[in-house]
């Protein structure tokens, strides 16, 4: 055999060698065809096929994203917004994923796009903006159910923006300016209620205890003079007073009495007594001024 024809051969030897020997990676499956038809599912590692008669073909098992370009959805009250988001997947079975759908990718583009105009056509503007993850718990529920007997287990959908038009944005931002005013000049009504409030209770607490400390004084001082008044009147009966010294005490307090501005002195009716008794003392000083008088001498004649 000439040289040339063994080299020619050994060199197609190594090819087809190279041809048969594929190498499966951590994060792929490996579907073997014979013949056109599908045998085997080959694990991560080194594997060997015999072409032309055998193929393989190489599936993705990592999580993958798809982005769903921007499109416009009507809502409910019939305003229309511009959505976009974004889904993530991971294939659970190559098989199914490479013989039920011809395109995964595409047809999972498709399903969520169908699928987003009906979740927020159910819904009104502003439960839309403020219903984000509502929108994305549905959406996924939906494609997860719709994408099963492909193989492929949607993990996330992210509604990445929802933008209305410019018109309703600007009545949006009017309205939410109207609205933080209006909270603003509650939240003052209330300051100064609540300040009000606060103040006449004070000055309601102020009013009671000085009151209190009135009555407390007026109170204290009834009592420091009832003691008194027990202490006087202890000593005057201890002493065993006379009527002639009551009513010298009597007379000094009438003194006292017509000191004062009044124009009228009204006598108590015990006064009957004490007089009699100023009148004993009269008639005990005129004895005694006659006793000490010098009797009249006769005139000599």
């Amino acid at each position: 055999m000439p040289a040339g024809v063994t080299l020619l051969l050994i060199i197609l030897a190594i090819i087809y060698l190279l041809s048969a020997i594929k190498i499966v990676r951590q994060y792929e499956r490996g579907l073997i065809e014979t013949l056109g038809r599908y045998t085997r599912t080959v694990e991560p590692g080194l594997v060997v096929i015999f072409p032309p008669l055998q193929r393989i073909r190489i599936v993705d098992m990592r999580e993958q994203v798809i982005d769903v370009p921007p499109q416009d959805v009507i809502t409910k009250d019939n305003v229309v917004v511009t959505v976009d988001a974004v889904i993530y997947f991971q294939v659970t079975d190559p098989v199914k994923v490479v013989y039920e759908v011809s395109n995964f990718s595409l047809a999972a583009l498709k399903l969520a796009q169908t699928n987003l105009r009906n979740v927020i056509g159910d819904l009104e503007l502003d439960q839309t903006l403020t219903s984000r993850e509502k929108i994305n718990y549905q959406l996924r529920q939906v494609l997860d159910e719709a994408t099963d007997r492909w193989g492929v287990k949607i993990t996330r959908v992210e509604i990445q923006k929802i933008e209305p038009p410019k018109d309703i944005t600007d009545a949006m931002s009017k309205q939410m300016k109207a609205e933080r005013e209006k909270r603003a000049m509650i939240l003052e009504a209330e300051g100064i209620r609540q300040s009000a409030i606060l103040k006449a209770e004070g000055e309601k607490q102020a009013a009671i205890l000085s009151a209190e400390g009135k009555a407390e004084a007026i109170k204290k001082v009834a009592d420091a003079e009832k003691y008194q008044i027990e202490i006087v009147f202890d000593a005057i009966h201890k002493g065993k007073p006379t009527n002639d010294l009551i009513a010298i005490k009597y007379l000094e307090t009438l003194q006292k009495i017509a000191d004062g501005k009044a124009t009228k002195i009204f006598l108590p009716l015990e006064a009957t007594g004490i007089l009699s008794s100023i009148a004993g003392i009269k008639e005990l000083f005129l004895e005694n001024k006659s006793e000490n008088k010098p009797e009249d001498k006769p005139l000599s004649k």
